[in-house]
């Protein structure tokens, strides 16, 4: 399972507890847990967007520099 994926889960599971929480503070701790959650999913999806762009990169420059060891040009 990846990051994201696990922060989204516990986002979500944080939220179902804050809405049903009878305590205000419950409801508010778990509201901002949730909160803290769907912040680090953000952040994680960012980093994982951020990379991939960068191996894509990578690819094409090493493609570019070595004709020959990359793909066949149409």
């Amino acid at each position: 399972m990846s990051p994201f994926l696990f922060y989204c889960e516990q986002a979500a599971q944080q939220q179902q507890a804050a809405d049903a929480a009878t305590l205000e503070n419950v409801r508010e701790r778990c509201q901002r847990a949730s909160n803290a959650w769907a912040a680090l999913a953000a952040r994680s999806e960012r980093t994982e967007n951020a990379r991939a762009k960068t191996a894509a990169e990578k690819l094409l420059d090493a493609v570019s520099e070595n004709p020959d060891r990359g793909f066949a040009a149409t």
